[in-house]
C-alpha cells in the first residue's frame, strides 16, 4: 500500500531516492519477553483466490503473497518503505531507477535471487498469457508496460533490464516519484522460473511453491486454513520471530469474533458492523482501529440497460445517506465518501458533489425527477450482488432500504463467495456490486485505476477519454502542483459520470490479542507482514 498518509510526491522522490537503511524485521522493545511458542493464528477475511503474486488480487491473497515473496522493497508495520531484496536504490534520471540487490537473498530452495529473476517475474506478470488482473494497473508505470499487457508489443520490450547479476534497471514512460513504494507490491517482484516451468499452474501448491519471502507454504486446506512456516533460507531470518502462522478464511464477522473469544484465533479480520463500541468497552486491551487509504464503494455496471443512463446512477447515489451509514450502521469511525479519492491521498484533492450538502428532502426530490426523466417507474427492480459477510449484508440492506423508501425501487440481493464475486465483477455479470479498494501505494493513480478506460481494476466499464488525457498530461508533468491539478480535474470529470457509488473511507476495526507484538495503528495500507510480528510471553 505506503508511506505516511500525507506523503507528497516531491517528498517521496527526495526521501526515497536516498533510501537504504538496514531493514530489520520484528523490533522487540527492550524489556519485552518473548513467548517460547512463536505461533500466530490470524483471520484473513476470505479464501485466497491465488498464491501466484501475478494473479493475487484480493487483500487476503496479497497478505499471504507478501509473506511468501519479497519484492525490491517492502513496507514495514508503520507503512514505511524499507529495503527488500534491494538494499539500495536511486533515480539516475527523471525516468530511470536503478536498484542494487543484496547478494545474500535466496529462494526457499537455497538458490540465489538475481536481477534476472525480476526481469522474468515482471515480464511474466505483464504477459497477456498470464492474464494478471493487475497487468494494466501497474504496467502503465513501465516503458511499454501497457502495450505489452495489451498484447501490442512483445514482453522483451518492457522497461526492465538486468545490468548485472545484482543490479536492476527500471525505465518509466514519465517521472514516477513513488516507484520505490510501487515495487513493494509482489506483482512487480521476482518469480521462480525453474519451479514455474517444472510444475506449471500447480507451482503454488504445498511442497512445490518456491518463494523468497520470510515464510514458506506448509499446508493449504481450502476453506479451512493455510499454514506458513519460517523460511530458513530467508536473508533476514535472524530477525524473524514467528515460526508458524495459520491464516483462516472466515468471512462471517460474528464467527470470527467467537473464534477469538474461544482462543482459536489471535486476530479478528474485521469487527461486524455496529459492534465496535461494544468490544472497545469489553476488550479494551485487544481493540484496534485506524484510518486507511481505502474506499468502500458500489460499482455500477454502466453497460446495463437500466444503469447506462447517468441520470439513474446519479439518483441512486444521491439518496444514500452516508452520514447515517457511517454513524448508525457501520459505527466504527469510517467517514462518508463522495469521490474515488480518499483523504490523505497524495497527488490529487478529494472531490465531492454539490448535492452532498443539500438537505436530504431536496436530494430525494431531485433524484425522483432524474428517474422520471429517464423513464424509470416506481417498483422497478435492481439487482445487488455482494460477497457473503454480515458487514456487507448490513450495508446492502441499508442501501436497499434507501432506494425503496425514497425512490420506490425494489432490490433483489444476491450473495456469494468472494472469489465468485470477483469473477462476476470482472465479467460485467451484475447490475450493482459491492466493491472496495485499498491503495497499493500512496498516489492518486492507485485510486484512478478504478475508473480509467480499460484498466483491469475498472469493473464499472466506464470510459471518459477526455479525463484519461488529463491524467496522461498530469503524469507527464514535472510540476507536482500542475500534476495534482490535472489529476483532480480528471477525477471530478469522471465522478460526474457516476461510474461508481462511493460510500465510506475505510477504517480497520478489529480485535488483536494484546500479546501480539509489532502491530501498529500507523499503517494506512493495513499491510502487516508476519516478519514484523512476535508473540509476547503471556
Amino acid at each position: 500500500m505506503k508511506k505516511t498518509m500525507t506523503f507528497s510526491v516531491v517528498a517521496a522522490s527526495v526521501a526515497l531516492a536516498l533510501a537504504a537503511p538496514v531493514a530489520l524485521a520484528a523490533k522487540v522493545p527492550a524489556g519485552v519477553q518473548l513467548d517460547a511458542k512463536q505461533e500466530l493464528v490470524r483471520n484473513n477475511g476470505s479464501e485466497a483466490e491465488s498464491l501466484d503474486p501475478a494473479l493475487a488480487e484480493s487483500v487476503g491473497a496479497n497478505n499471504i503473497a507478501r509473506d511468501l515473496f519479497e519484492g525490491l522493497t517492502a513496507t514495514d508495520a508503520d507503512g514505511k518503505v524499507v529495503p527488500g531484496v534491494a538494499e539500495s536504490w536511486k533515480q539516475t534520471d527523471a525516468t530511470t531507477w536503478v536498484f542494487k540487490l543484496r547478494k545474500n537473498a535466496k529462494w526457499s530452495d537455497g538458490t540465489a535471487v538475481t536481477a534476472d529473476d525480476f526481469v522474468y517475474g515482471i515480464r511474466r506478470f505483464l504477459d497477456p498469457k498470464t492474464a494478471s488482473p493487475y497487468a494494466t494497473t501497474y504496467g502503465i508505470f513501465l516503458v511499454n508496460g501497457q502495450e505489452v499487457a495489451e498484447g501490442k508489443k512483445p514482453v522483451t520490450e518492457v522497461g526492465v533490464k538486468a545490468i548485472d547479476k545484482y543490479t536492476l534497471e527500471l525505465k518509466t514512460p514519465y517521472p514516477v516519484a513513488f516507484m520505490p513504494e510501487l515495487v513493494s507490491n509482489t506483482q512487480l517482484g521476482p518469480a521462480p522460473k525453474a519451479a514455474i516451468e517444472k510444475y506449471g499452474k500447480d507451482w503454488t501448491k504445498p511442497g512445490k511453491l518456491v518463494g523468497n519471502g520470510a515464510f514458506m507454504l506448509k499446508d493449504w486446506l481450502v476453506n479451512s486454513k493455510l499454514v506458513i512456516e519460517k523460511n530458513q533460507n530467508y536473508w533476514d531470518k535472524a530477525n524473524v520471530q514467528l515460526t508458524k502462522v495459520t491464516y483462516l478464511p472466515v468471512e462471517d464477522g460474528f464467527a470470527d469474533v467467537k473464534l477469538f473469544q474461544s482462543g482459536e484465533n489471535d486476530w479478528v479480520y474485521q469487527l461486524p458492523p455496529g459492534t465496535y463500541e461494544k468490544y472497545k468497552a469489553e476488550l479494551p486491551k485487544d481493540i484496534r482501529n485506524a484510518p486507511m487509504l481505502g474506499l468502500r464503494y458500489y460499482s455500477f455496471n454502466v453497460k446495463d440497460p437500466l444503469l447506462k443512463d447517468v441520470r439513474v446512477r446519479k439518483a441512486l447515489s444521491m439518496v444514500i445517506d452516508r452520514d447515517i451509514l457511517s454513524s448508525k450502521i457501520t459505527a466504527d469511525g469510517q467517514v462518508p465518501a463522495y469521490s474515488a479519492i480518499v483523504r490523505g491521498t497524495a497527488g490529487a484533492d478529494v472531490t465531492t458533489y454539490d448535492w452532498a450538502k443539500w438537505p436530504m428532502a431536496q436530494r430525494v426530490a431531485e433524484a425522483k425527477k432524474l428517474l422520471a426523466a429517464a423513464g424509470v417507474q416506481p417498483g422497478t427492480k435492481i439487482k445487488f450482488t455482494y460477497n457473503t459477510s454480515e458487514y456487507h449484508k448490513k450495508m446492502a440492506i441499508f442501501a436497499a432500504s434507501e432506494w425503496k423508501s425514497k425512490l420506490g425501487l425494489n432490490t433483489d440481493m444476491e450473495n456469494m463467495e468472494f472469489k465468485v464475486l470477483l469473477k462476476k465483477r470482472h465479467d460485467g455479470d451484475y447490475q450493482i456490486a459491492r466493491n472496495g479498494w485499498v491503495a497499493d501505494y500512496n498516489d492518486a493513480t492507485s485510486f484512478l485505476a478504478l475508473i480509467q478506460c480499460g484498466n483491469d481494476q475498472n469493473d464499472n466499464g466506464n470510459c471518459n477519454p477526455k479525463a484519461d488525457e488529463l491524467i496522461k498530461q498530469g503524469n507527464l508533468s514535472k510540476d507536482p502542483a500542475k500534476r495534482k491539478q490535472l489529476l483532480t480535474q480528471a477525477t471530478k470529470m469522471i465522478m460526474d459520470d457516476y461510474p461508481m457509488l462511493p460510500l465510506l473511507q475505510y477504517t480497520v476495526p478489529r480485535l488483536v490479542k494484546s500479546y501480539v507484538g509489532g502491530y501498529s495503528t500507523k499503517n494506512p495500507m493495513d499491510r502487516y507482514r508476519n516478519k514484523d510480528l512476535y508473540i509476547i510471553k503471556h
